[in-house]
């Protein structure tokens, strides 16, 4: 890491860097121990110098979103770390070659934002998204959806950076989305931004539809406690909480872990959970379920270690 760091500081001066950097700090789950190196670049010149010096000194970065949907080891990451900040935290309107309009949203803008710009706007389309806790860059990495909507749905072009630091756009055709999945969930593309194809309608309806949808979400998920939403992907056939449930396993704890009582499909930080804590827990739901159901579950949270 340390020549990376020189070679960083030579080549890009005003590229934000941070060393031991606490990445409890980034995750909605609230745990996990240090990265080695992190890298906040705030625009593409500074974006591609962090990509590109990694690439050329055989180093494979991480591209962290709003770490959301991930888990961080109580020991850190000693690798290296890309966060997108700045301007990839943009949102605007853009006028696309047809005439039509649309937002353009940077990498690290909050789903949340562009759901409430897109109200804003007066545009409909993304009232699921409004309580999604991702960054765009993850949503659209991992097709984040919720209520029968999801990112596939509504976006229209994707920008990213290649491991090598080339820029690159993608049809949403081209973008292999399935469910929670695309052609970006390897890890091997930088998500700079993306276009939201939307359609127009009434302001209030579009804030009935989105409240309507915040009360639900109240109602029955764990919003107090810091999680990564659902830990488990739907089994096919199932419902991974129905299963979780059925097997007598909500509010079964691992030390500041716990299957919510609220909602089975999650695990919640109670306070001081570990990542220990998380994965054992995680390990005797996956474990009991599989001995009761036949069922295997496989968790949609990512693991970072």
């Amino acid at each position: 890491m340390e020549q990376l760091k020189k070679q960083l500081r030579e080549r890009c001066p005003e590229l934000e860097l941070r060393v031991r950097e606490p990445m409890w700090k980034y995750t909605t789950f609230r745990i996990g121990g240090p990265a080695a190196l992190m890298a906040l670049p705030r625009t593409t010149a500074e974006a591609k110098a962090a990509v590109k010096t990694s690439w050329e000194l055989g180093i494979e970065p991480f591209f962290l979103g709003n770490g959301s949907n991930l888990l961080v080891a109580d020991g850190g990451y000693p690798g290296f770390i890309i966060k997108l900040a700045g301007e990839f935290e943009e949102i605007r309107t853009a006028v696309l070659q047809d005439g039509t309009e649309a937002l353009e949203a940077g990498g690290a803008a909050l789903l949340s934002r562009l759901a409430s710009r897109a109200l804003e706007e007066g545009f409909t389309g993304l009232e699921f998204a409004g309580g999604i806790p991702g960054s765009v860059g993850g949503a659209v990495t991992m097709n984040a959806g919720a209520y029968g909507g999801e990112i596939a749905q509504k976006v229209g072009v994707v920008h990213t950076l290649d491991r090598t630091g080339t820029e690159k756009f993608f049809d949403a055709s081209e973008c292999g989305f399935g469910y929670r999945k695309s052609i970006f969930s390897g890890g091997d593309s930088l998500i700079l931004g993306a276009i939201f194809q939307l359609d127009r309608d009434d302001s209030a309806a579009i804030k009935a539809r989105m409240e309507e949808l915040a009360a639900r979400r109240k109602e029955k998920q764990p919003l107090e406690y810091p999680s990564a939403g659902s830990t488990f992907k739907r089994p096919v056939g199932h419902f991974a909480a129905a299963l979780i449930e059925q097997c007598g396993l909500k509010g079964l704890s691992v030390g500041g872990a716990q299957v919510s009582e609220k909602h089975a499909g999650f695990v919640v930080n109670r306070g001081g959970a570990t990542c220990t804590d998380v994965l054992e827990l995680v390990r005797l739901v996956k474990e009991r379920v599989f001995r009761e159901t036949s069922v295997e579950l496989e968790m949609e949270v990512k693991i970072l270690r």
